[in-house]
């Protein structure tokens, strides 16, 4: 596998439009699955969101007349990029929010980022690690932090398990995010399709036998509107995204999403239930885009050339 180029590695505006949708995306699904697990066991949300957003994509290569390629070795890989991007990560996240707030699962989740700055130095040597990398990374992660709140970390080292469990999602997100530069040569649609498709097939069986959702009350329209939400918004259209900004910025800054999407679910809590914004919030956002500043380079080129 070629490298990418160093150019392929930077943020355009693009890029930068194409994460902040992303991160709307995502941040909107901690509203979704904390509707869904006051009617809706983890797996069975982990099958119902990876099953109908596979549908979704289905649809839209049917409507495009897209041919999805049929090799032994893409499919293999399909399947290692599902269990390391949907199964691991959807069942452990879900799992956790069932035991610590999520909040704390945010916070976790904004690991990712720290993961994938180490293992690119292994795994992706075109995405060098830099002292402004490290940085920007450090600070995204102060302003989840300090954005969320003390009263998130009032749970640290409480039910230690559900906490290591969301760490060990972000973990397998940066994993993905250094396994699914291989796809970087196809359209975005495919390895969504294929990464979808193949973890609703080791979802089905799984929940199927744990949770026998046939034995489960049927659940309301608010539970349903979230499950279609989330598998058609923050699945299938989000993964869409997530393999485009894959092929073209590069794994550590596909992953600085887990820094905005807590931006994202805190504005659309503003939004939809008028939930108050704090003093902290706006500081930990301002650290958060310091972070992503100091990560793009950008703004430090233009003080250093102005101020030379």
């Amino acid at each position: 596998m070629a490298p990418s180029s160093p150019a392929a590695q930077t943020m355009g505006a693009a890029e930068w439009l194409m994460l902040i949708i992303l991160s709307v995306l995502w941040g909107g699904a901690f509203f979704g699955v904390e509707i869904m697990l006051e009617a809706l066991p983890p797996l069975t949300i982990v099958l119902l969101r990876a099953g109908l957003a596979t549908l979704t994509l289905y649809a839209v290569l049917i409507v495009g007349r897209i041919a999805l390629p049929i090799t032994a070795r893409l499919w293999g890989a399909f399947f290692v990029m599902a269990l390391l991007n949907n199964v691991f990560p959807f069942c452990l996240i879900v799992w956790g929010q069932t035991e610590i707030t999520g909040g704390l699962a945010a916070i976790l989740i904004a690991t990712t980022p720290l993961f994938t700055v180490l293992l690119v130095q292994f795994f992706a040597a075109d995405e060098r690690l830099t002292i402004a990398r490290i940085a920007g990374v450090s600070l995204g992660l102060v302003g989840v932090a300090v954005m969320i709140g003390p009263a998130a970390l009032r749970g640290l080292g409480d039910d230690v398990l559900a906490q290591l469990a969301v760490l060990a999602a972000a973990f397998s997100y940066a994993c993905a995010g250094i396994y699914g530069r291989r796809f970087r040569r196809l359209p975005a649609l495919i390895p969504a399709v294929g990464q979808l498709t193949a973890g609703t097939a080791i979802m089905l069986p799984v929940a199927l036998v744990i949770d026998r959702p046939w034995t489960l009350p049927m659940p309301g329209l608010e539970v349903w509107a979230a499950v279609v939400g989330v598998a058609i918004f923050s699945t299938a259209i989000a993964y869409n995204l997530y393999f485009r900004l894959l092929s073209t910025a590069g794994a550590t800054n596909v992953l600085l999403v887990t820094f905005l999407a807590p931006i994202s679910a805190l504005l659309l809590g503003a939004l939809i239930i008028s939930e108050t914004l704090e003093p902290r919030n706006l500081a930990g956002m301002l650290l958060i885009f310091a972070g992503l500043a100091a990560i793009d380079g950008r703004p430090g080129r233009w003080l250093r050339a102005r101020f030379a």
